[in-house]
């Protein structure tokens, strides 16, 4: 298979996983990465000894070598760079949620057509195994017809400050349990009633919880509380449960599966979406990446996940919050739900 000249714009927390994935499968080089923070380009730059960095998305989008980019910056950040990526004739991972409004996602499933090149969106969940083994079992009906779904995902308080100045918790994390439910089930949404609650009075609520009634009959929930108490050892705090007419799946997540009780208290180190072993990140992060480069080497377009299953998922989560908002339930149409 041959290999993939590739970029990661974007050097958060989750754009240097990206970059330390890319920088270790066996068929892509990783060229360059990208950020306006000059310490934090040049620390990634040499430690994972990538030959060049650039400060401007631009730059690096005009670089003959780099066939293939993860934008990994900040959802409101997401629309530019993607567009102008498609444009210079770049395949695409872009980190989840797809945008933060559905015209946005238009435009780039629009861009990706016309440059005829690879966009997806990182919906990671569909990478983990769990999630992958209760999709196969509910596709063969060992479970009957789903009746009720619920999720949660939820992170301390101590965690969460930072991250809900700049986003809130049912776009943040219940875009990963709308993905699951809509892809699981199969069944489309028809209406949303959701509910937050600020705690702190920060810029986005602490609390978010949206029930969906989906075209099926099924019901659906999901709750982010991104208000655990200081104590609680941070780490990815799922829960899945699916009923159906003749049996039910539940899905529990990593996070208690390792515990650490070390000299600066407690801790629970993921063991399933990127961590590290024998010096190299691996977990469903790694998978979703070299099915991504994998699809790009042998011009298989990418159907694990797909821009519009994407887009659906942003549209649900945006109905959501609207419906917080107002106090209302929403609906969603059938030309909306597809």
């Amino acid at each position: 298979m041959r290999t993939i000249g590739y970029g990661v714009i974007g050097l958060g927390f989750f754009g240097e996983k990206h970059a330390e994935v890319a920088s270790s499968l066996p068929n892509v080089d990783l060229r360059a990465v990208c950020t306006r923070q000059d310490r934090r380009r040049k620390e990634i730059q040499r430690r994972l000894n990538v030959p060049k960095s650039y400060a401007d998305y631009h730059d690096l989008l005009a670089d003959s070598e780099i066939e293939a980019v993860s934008i990994v910056t900040h959802v409101d950040d997401h629309t530019a760079p993607t567009l102008a990526a498609l444009r210079a004739g770049k395949h695409v991972l872009l980190e989840k949620p797809m945008a933060r409004t559905v015209a946005d996602c238009d435009r780039m499933i629009k861009m990706a057509d016309k440059a005829g090149r690879i966009l997806m969106v990182g919906h990671i969940c569909r990478f983990n195994p769990r999630y992958a083994v209760i999709r196969e079992q509910i596709r063969k009906g060992e479970i009957g017809q789903i009746v009720s779904m619920y999720a949660r995902r939820n992170i301390p308080a101590e965690r969460s400050r930072s991250v809900l100045e700049k986003i809130d918790p049912l776009l943040g994390d219940g875009i990963h349990d709308t993905d699951l439910m809509l892809w699981l089930s199969g069944a489309n949404v028809r209406s949303v009633f959701a509910q937050t609650h600020s705690v702190r009075q920060l810029k986005n609520p602490d609390v978010g919880w949206a029930m969906y009634r989906f075209d099926s009959g099924a019901i659906g929930v999901i709750e982010n509380v991104w208000f655990l108490p200081a104590s609680t050892p941070f780490r990815i705090h799922e829960q899945l449960e699916i009923i159906g007419t003749q049996g039910a799946v539940y899905v529990h997540g990593a996070d208690m599966n390792v515990v650490v009780h070390g000299k600066n208290g407690v801790s629970c180190p993921d063991t399933t979406y990127w961590p590290t072993m024998h010096g190299e990140t691996v977990g469903a992060l790694r998978e979703e990446m070299r099915y991504f480069a994998e699809c790009i080497a042998t011009g298989k377009k990418p159907d694990v996940v797909r821009p519009v299953e994407a887009r659906r998922a942003v549209e649900v989560v945006a109905a959501a919050v609207k419906s917080a908002a107002t106090g209302k339930p929403v609906s969603l149409n059938d030309s909306d739900a597809r």
